[in-house]
């Protein structure tokens, strides 16, 4: 992992969704001290905004635990990354796990995550896990910069896909299957210059309490994840250089996280074995921060 007070090289990239392979250093999305021990064996996994970052670790963590994993990206934008990672879980994937999909799609629109249920199930038959965790952002330095079309875009990748993507992918989902959503520390703490952003991870922490009441006599869990300051591609595509740079220095921990970091709480959360007395909970992998509520 990081080591205490690491400084990233200066870099930005001027469009999201960032890329992960123009990242210096690469994020680190698995660890040879990781020890699988078949906790997702059988398990058919669909993960939004797969390709890199923390989905990509999530991917390589459930194939090494044994689940059939397909995972979503933006075509056009994301092409390399989702090969490389198409092409790392193929590696990994245990022997009775059918070969991994990258599936290209705008998940901000409805229809778009009907297509990827459909092709998910066309393609393995059901779903037992799915990880919500497609995400964009922008700085601001006030409420006065967001204009309608941003707020619209940020709401719509980051919240809207996860009812969508929910709401279709429900009726393959069965007693014992597991929804985790992606939220962030900025819905507990706030965040001055990721106004929309914040505003949307605070709504998938109501989303995630408010879905698992209403699932839990279904036998269905749903929980979430609050990632602190990880070494993602949002962050060289949504900050400045000089950002970056000192990006995850303010945590107790004086560092960022790397997304193997976080990939176990998933893995953790996604398994029953683990954790079938935990739902409506959000796990806070974020290097020290406490929160509440």
């Amino acid at each position: 992992m990081a080591s205490a007070e690491q400084k990233f090289p200066p870099q930005q990239q001027k469009i999201q969704p960032g890329k992960e392979h123009a990242m210096d250093p690469t994020p680190q999305f698995t660890s040879p001290d990781y020890k699988p021990s078949n906790k997702l064996q059988g398990k058919i996994a669909l993960i939004s905004g797969g390709d890199s970052g923390i989905g990509r670790a999530v991917c390589n963590l459930f194939a090494l635990e044994g689940a059939t994993v397909a995972f979503t990206y933006v075509k056009g934008h994301e092409d390399k990354d989702a090969r490389d990672t198409l092409e790392m879980i193929k590696k990994v994937k245990t022997t009775d796990a059918k070969d991994p999909m990258a599936i290209p799609a705008d998940l901000g629109f409805d229809e778009n995550c009907k297509r990827v249920v459909d092709e998910v199930v066309n393609a393995y038959g059901h779903i037992d896990v799915l990880i919500n965790n497609a995400a964009e952002q922008y700085e601001c330095a006030t409420v006065e910069e967001i204009d309608e079309p941003r707020l619209e875009r940020v709401f719509r990748t980051n919240i809207f896909s996860y009812f969508f993507l929910t709401r279709h992918a429900l009726k393959y989902l069965k007693e014992g299957s597991s929804i985790i959503n992606t939220t962030s520390v900025n819905a507990y703490k706030g965040n001055a210059k990721l106004l929309d952003y914040t505003s949307t991870k605070g709504a998938i922490v109501a989303f995630t309490r408010g879905l698992a009441l209403q699932l839990v006599s279904k036998g269905i869990r749903v929980n979430g994840v609050a990632p602190g300051p990880i070494w993602t591609p949002l962050i060289p595509s949504s900050f400045k250089e000089e950002e970056t740079a000192q990006f995850g220095g303010e945590v107790p921990m004086k560092r960022a996280g790397q997304p193997i970091e976080v990939a176990p709480s998933f893995v953790f959360l996604a398994c029953n074995q683990c954790s079938s007395y935990i739902t409506g909970q959000v796990l806070h992998p974020n290097g020290g921060t406490v929160v509440n509520g």
